[in-house]
Parts: structure tokens; sequence; C-alpha cells
């Protein structure tokens, strides 16, 4: 009898690991009545007031250019919880060990964690701590939770939005992009996962590119003050094309994209020509993709540019009801599909 497998696209942030997901891991767990549910699978879920989430990092290797696994796992769980509209307020750390790891990496690694979380402004409030046997793990995992609280800011920022058209939720979840809504990303795409597989495989990119890795939830705050989101997403794994159609999905709607708007540094340009990526499907650690009302683009545009995190920022496309997909408008003039990516190109950076 033939036993299916457990393959790396499982965790990879595509299509592959949505089915997989949905079919094997949340269809066993009990259903919960909340604003977000489990089953809605946006970045963090909403109990009786409380936004939590959670995740798990096993990047390799452990120290790269732009940051390392301390850094992206407090970074990575902040912006998981400020995209739903959250403030965040606490972290948990949970570290698995491999025994016979330098204690100095650990301290490194330790020391990274709390920079980050003392820079952003929250704190580490628990966690656990497990050593395996050596060859069990690839030296060190660590898994973030973390809890926020609605921010208050997101009255403000949704009152703004309803004044242009209905709103239907009450936080900022991937089914929430409307026929016109603009389409903004915070900065350069591509940068966390091109500079780590160079770094991993020796390409030599990573001296021009280096890790996106920072905590959003100050340049998030700032765009909740102005008001009009509606979504909010950190591309990480499958990146901006993942993001993207999960939206369309979830929403109903299409998408239109303009090439020649989409911020990409020429060093990962290059670098995905080279190896036959496409820098829309990498994944992305410290930059965000908002969804608002087409009448607040401008204003959210500009308080994104005002801060050092955002100063790329660009407004990229917009939703559409004419089309059924993500679509973008090339620089000769053609269109093309933005298709969701089976998995990631790039394993294990994040």
């Amino acid at each position: 009898m033939f036993m299916a497998k457990v393959v790396m696209n499982h965790g990879a942030g595509g299509e592959t690991m949505q089915e997989f997901l949905s079919k094997h891991i949340v269809s066993h767990f009990p259903k919960m009545s909340s604003d977000v549910p489990l089953s809605s699978l946006d970045d963090s879920a909403v109990v009786d007031g409380i936004v939590f989430t959670t995740d798990g990092h096993t990047v390799k290797p452990l120290f790269f250019p732009g940051g390392d696994i301390g850094s992206l796992s407090v970074a990575g769980t902040v912006n998981d919880i400020s995209v739903m509209g959250a403030r965040p307020l606490a972290l948990s750390c949970a570290v698995i060990l491999e025994e016979g790891l330098d204690i100095d990496v650990v301290d490194r690694v330790m020391a990274s964690v709390g920079k980050t979380s003392a820079e952003c402004g929250v704190p580490v409030a628990t966690g656990d701590t497990k050593v395996v046997e050596a060859g069990a793990v690839d030296k060190m995992m660590i898994v973030t939770s973390g809890i926020g609280r609605r921010s208050e800011h997101m009255d403000h920022n949704l009152s703004v939005a309803s004044g242009y058209r209905k709103v239907d939720s009450h936080w900022l979840t991937d089914d929430n992009v409307r026929d016109g809504d603009a389409i903004i990303v915070s900065g350069t795409l591509g940068d966390h996962g091109v500079s780590l597989l160079s770094f991993r495989e020796g390409y030599g990119f990573e001296s021009i590119v280096k890790s996106d890795i920072a905590p959003l939830n100050g340049l998030i705050g700032n765009v909740l003050k102005v008001g009009g989101a509606v979504a909010m997403k950190d591309p990480t794994r499958g990146g901006l094309a993942n993001t993207l159609n999960e939206w369309s999905s979830k929403s109903k709607v299409g998408i239109e994209l303009k090439e020649k708007d989409i911020p990409l540094k020429d060093a990962v340009v290059n670098a995905c020509d080279l190896l036959g990526m496409d820098p829309l499907s990498i994944g992305n650690e410290g930059k965000v993709v908002i969804a608002c009302v087409p009448d607040m683009a401008d204003a959210v545009l500009r308080t994104i540019r005002s801060h050092p995190l955002g100063k790329d920022a660009n407004i990229i496309g917009y939703a559409s009801s004419k089309i059924k997909h993500v679509a973008i408008r090339t620089s000769v003039g053609g269109r093309r599909i933005l298709e969701p990516p089976v998995g990631d190109p790039v394993p294990r950076i994040c």
C-alpha cells in the first residue's frame, strides 16, 4: 500500500502548503467561534479580542547578512500580529538545541532576540528550552508566539475607509479587498530570500543585497493613524505572488499590477534572472503589502515613505472586478498572469 510522505513544499507557503494545511492539519482541530478563526488562515487569529499567532523558524544558516534566526523570529511574529491591525504586547520564545552546539552560538542568537525585542518594544514574556541528541535537529530551531490587542488607531483607520466604501471586516483580513482598492508595498521585494540563498550557496549577491528583516509595528501604527487601510500582509514564504493570490482568492476579486511600479533592486533582478527564479515569489521579512481605499492611497504612501523602513514604498496596482486573477501589465505593454507559487523556490529562509 502506498503511503504519502511529507515533502518540502508542504511547508513552503504556496498552493501545496495551503492544500496540505486544510486537509491534514486544520481539518483535525475543533472549530472555534472567534472574530478571525484558524480556518481563515490569516496571519493571526483573534480569540476573545486577543490577537494570537505562532511561528516556527528553521532558517539555514543561523547567521547571514542582515540578520540571524534570533532577529528573524522576533520580527516575523511581531509583523504577523501587526498586520491584523493590532498592537503587539508580548512574545514567547521556545528554543530547541542540538547537543554539541557551541554555547557561544546560543548567546549570540539570544542576544539578537533580546536586542530586536527591545528595539520594537515587544518583550519576551515566557519560553521554553529543549536539548535533543546530535543529529535530531540542525543546530537550532526557534518557535515564537505573540499576543496583541486591537490598535487604538484601528477604529479611526476603518472609519476613514468606511467613508469611501463599505468595510466588511473589523480586522485587516485577507478577505477584505474590494474593486478599486490600491495595492501598496513598503519597499523592495526579494531581498531576504536572495541574500540568504546567495550567502548559503556562495553566489556573491549578498555583498550588495542584505536581508530586510525588521519589525514593522511602528510603520504599521503610523499607517493606521492616517486611516484607509482594509487589508495588510507581510509577504514571507511565497512572496508577493502568494500574498496577492491569497487576497484575490479569499476576497473574490482580481488584482492588476504594473510591472514598472514594483520596487526591486537591480541585484535581486540579476540574481533571479541568473537562477531562473521570479523575485515576486521569493520571501521577505521586513516588508508589508497594504490594500487601502483608493482615495487614501497617496496619503498612506506618503506616510510609509516618511518612515525609515518605507523609503522605497510604491503603489503597484489596484484590485479589479474585471479580472478573476492576479495579472501584471508588463513594461513592454503586454500582460502576464502572476500565478500562486507551488512552493518556495528558496527553502529554509525563515
